[in-house]
């Protein structure tokens, strides 16, 4: 979301062309500002975001595919590049409306800058020499800036830092200085009101809002939500807005609890907080213009929507999406569990549950897919998900479980993983199939687990490690972490040391872990995906791991989609997958059936 004088926009999934379209809000809804064949999205990072922003009178975007800065006109949708360097790529744009330019992260072989684009086309180096940049942010005035960096080997959940500077005249920063947190933490999205600064930190266990202040050359961070919660999510992408400054002292904030999002309201400093739009359970991208908030809101019942809350009288009106996903078709809604502390384990993991959309039957408990969430620093949140609402309507139950080292549960929980990957993950997977079958609502018989990308290495490392699960799923998953380590891309370099340790403290854990080590070990039979195209985790990922099962004379497909990269974009594969998936899945389940009954 983002808007300005320009209008209101947002960005658009086209299933057709696979590509990222911006629209605009009217009068009566919305329409489509770029062609069909205009996508937007950046690249930095290897998961882009922030590839938009509305000035004075256009929009500023990231082509898709040569990552350039568009001006957009919003009546006519032409689009004119101001950026001409084919070996970069930009990000995480913000309007610096003092100087009429873009702000942005710019990106090239391996080295990222804070940059301004200006108008003549110009790029003003504005700072560099940190590892990675994100979330610039400017006050009302334009004569102050913020923004977060890190370095490697962390990524910016685990450890980053606030910095501030002043803008010249001239839009040249000045007095650039840095500011840690007051205890090891990791800070995101600061945002300015008027000219006081506040920054999302967890510092203190939970990513709180803190009001920042300075003075002797010493920053004062002063808690503004003491709320026990995360107000955001990990920032695997640049761009995010969990919160923002309604003017007055009032805000508008995202707060996490037990896995569902809530939008809470304050509208003047005087005002106690309330929430709102409570049907849904996610929000993002929240900006606010001309008294009004906008975000982009889910919910497990319909699709995406865009919202737009009068700040004067509360009213929520939805402005594009929303609507009912399937008309006439049930959707089964998520059924919270949550699984105690016990044997050494200290504490609570939760998932969402969906059953299958004929309900229990009295031939006893359904066969359950257990989906690991990617990341694995990320989380599975209870909103309207195409792929669980197929397997329900095909006579699976599906569970998805946020085991340790998702975000949205505290910085302690976040960060159990460190060190445990293949271990922790895995343990809480085994932990939820054994307590939705002791509870009725799973076959022991016909458990089946699924993962992408680091959810495959989970599923993986539970199929080799236990013999619970009938057969595996794996969606370019991670096979060969330590492989893995020597190609994966600048973002992520570090990652896989914060996870299993350094391989040379730690060589006995590293082999322990790693799937195609330890192929020997699963039982049951497994199904591969992969892109062709995938930068992230590379093809030979999975040719390895197929290629170790075929000789040891274990069962095992291999599914190819040479264009595709990272995560399936082009509709007619998406489609595929399911279908292969669903076969695999039945097969397996008709034969460990006593009666010979085909489920699903």
């Amino acid at each position: 979301m983002t808007a300005s004088e320009a209008g209101v926009f947002w960005l658009e999934f086209d299933s057709a062309t696979s590509n990222n379209l911006l629209r605009k809000a009217t009068a009566h809804g919305s329409e489509p500002v770029t062609s069909p064949d205009f996508g937007v999205r950046s690249q930095v990072n290897g998961y882009g975001g922030g590839a938009a922003c509305a000035g004075a009178d256009a929009v500023f975007a990231v082509e898709a595919n040569q990552q350039q800065i568009h001006r957009i006109n919003p009546e006519t949708g032409l689009a004119e590049a101001v950026t001409k360097d084919p070996n970069v790529s930009f990000g995480g744009l913000v309007w610096d409306h003092r100087h009429h330019r873009v702000l942005a992260v710019r990106e090239r072989a391996g080295r990222q800058q804070l940059v301004a684009v200006q108008g003549d086309s110009k790029v003003l180096h504005l700072h560099e020499g940190e590892n990675f940049y994100a979330a610039p942010a400017l006050s009302s005035s334009g004569s102050r800036i913020a923004w977060v960096s890190w370095s490697l080997p962390d990524m910016p959940w685990v450890r980053s830092v606030l910095w501030t500077a002043d803008v010249d005249g001239d839009g040249a920063l000045t007095r650039a200085s840095c500011w840690p947190t007051p205890t090891d933490g990791s800070v995101q999205q600061p945002v300015f009101e008027g000219e006081e600064l506040y920054v999302l930190s967890d510092h203190q266990g939970w990513w709180q809002p803190w009001h920042v202040t300075f003075a002797d050359g010493r920053a004062r961070w002063s808690c503004q939500d003491p709320a026990e919660a995360d107000h955001a999510s990990a920032p695997w992408q640049l761009g995010e807005s969990h919160y923002c400054s309604l003017g007055r002292g009032g805000w508008a904030r995202v707060r996490y609890e037990s896995g569902r999002g809530e939008l809470w309201l304050q509208l003047s400093a005087d005002s106690a907080a309330g929430r709102v739009a409570a049907d849904y359970t996610d929000f993002r991208h929240l900006t606010v213009f001309d008294a009004t908030l906008y975000c982009i809101a889910r919910s497990a019942c319909r699709l995406d929507s865009v919202l737009a809350v009068n700040l004067g009288n509360g009213h929520v009106r939805t402005l594009a999406g929303g609507e009912a996903p399937f008309p006439g078709t049930p959707i089964v809604l998520p059924e919270a569990f949550r699984i105690p502390p016990s044997d050494g384990v200290d504490v609570d993991v939760s998932g969402f549950w969906y059953p299958p959309v004929e309900g229990l039957s009295e031939n006893g408990p359904p066969p359950l897919i257990l989906i690991a969430h990617g990341g694995p620093t990320s989380t599975a949140w209870p909103v309207f998900n195409p792929q669980v609402q197929f397997w329900c309507h095909h006579g699976f139950a599906v569970a998805e479980v946020n085991y340790r080292g998702s975000a949205g549960f505290g910085r302690g929980f976040r960060l159990a993983l460190a060190g445990n990957w293949g271990e922790a993950d895995v343990e809480d997977m085994e932990r939820a199939a054994d307590y939705l079958v002791a509870c009725g609502r799973a076959d022991a018989r016909r458990l089946f687990i699924q993962g992408r990308s680091s959810g495959g290495f989970t599923a993986l490392m539970a199929m080799t490690r236990s013999q619970r699960f009938r057969a595996g799923a794996s969606l370019f998953g991670v096979s060969d972490p330590a492989r893995l380590r020597e190609v994966t891309h600048r973002f992520e370099s570090g990652y896989l040391d914060w996870l299993l340790g350094a391989p040379d403290d730690f060589p006995g854990r590293w082999q322990a872990r790693t799937p195609v080590l330890q192929a020997h070990r699963i039982s049951g039979p497994m199904i591969f995906f992969q892109g062709g195209q995938d930068r992230v985790v590379v093809p030979d990922q999975t040719r390895a791991m197929v290629r170790v099962l075929e000789q040891n004379g274990q069962a095992v497909e291999l599914w190819w989609f040479e264009e595709e990269g990272h995560g399936f974009r082009q509709r007619h594969n998406q489609i595929a997958l399911l279908e292969h998936l669903l076969a695999f899945y039945r097969g397996n389940s008709q034969k460990c059936d006593d009666g010979g009954e085909q489920f699903g």
